[in-house]
């Protein structure tokens, strides 16, 4: 099994490795958010994107994209240990960092089979929408419905009693 550190490569050695990964034949599944605090519904949206396809690259929003998408505050966590936690599920094989306000510029160098979003999106309303369309990649909505979101979590933690 690889290591979690591992899984985390540069944009430019993911280009290669997506390369390889197409040559065999494989479909390549591609996700993406900030992940601020690791919780079930980005374990379920990552799992069933990979059900998508033989491969799930998952990029991770910069620390300065997480702050201008989430305010003040945010990130919790730092990128290098968002990363980390993500590279550490089972059904993610590589993470890559980005700093762009939408994954187009991603989508465009890797070329992925699948861009894969949460519940939260509609066909409608995912970002990316008409550049999968130009680029022929196929836009799937997975995971759970949109009942978990790190927000809330951390409204649930500020109004806990600490003891």
């Amino acid at each position: 099994m690889r290591s979690s550190e591992s899984k985390i490569v540069s944009r430019q050695k993911l280009k290669s490795l997506v390369a390889d990964h197409k040559k065999r034949g494989q479909t390549v599944v591609f996700a993406n958010g900030c992940f601020d605090i690791l919780h079930v519904g980005h374990v379920r949206y990552l799992e069933a994107a990979r059900r998508q396809g033989h491969i799930l690259i998952v990029a991770v929003n910069s620390d300065a994209s997480v702050r201008s998408l989430k305010g003040p505050g945010r990130p919790i966590l730092d990128e290098a240990a968002r990363a980390r936690l993500v590279a550490a599920l089972r059904a993610v094989d590589y993470v890559v960092l980005f700093s762009e306000p939408t994954v187009a510029s991603l989508l465009r160098d890797l070329l992925p089979d699948v861009h894969a979003k949460g519940t939260d999106y509609s066909a409608d309303t995912v970002p990316e929408r008409a550049i999968a369309k130009e680029l022929g990649i196929q836009v799937a909505i997975v995971g759970d419905p949109k009942n978990h979101s790190t927000r809330a979590l951390l409204a649930s933690l500020r109004k806990a009693p600490h003891g």
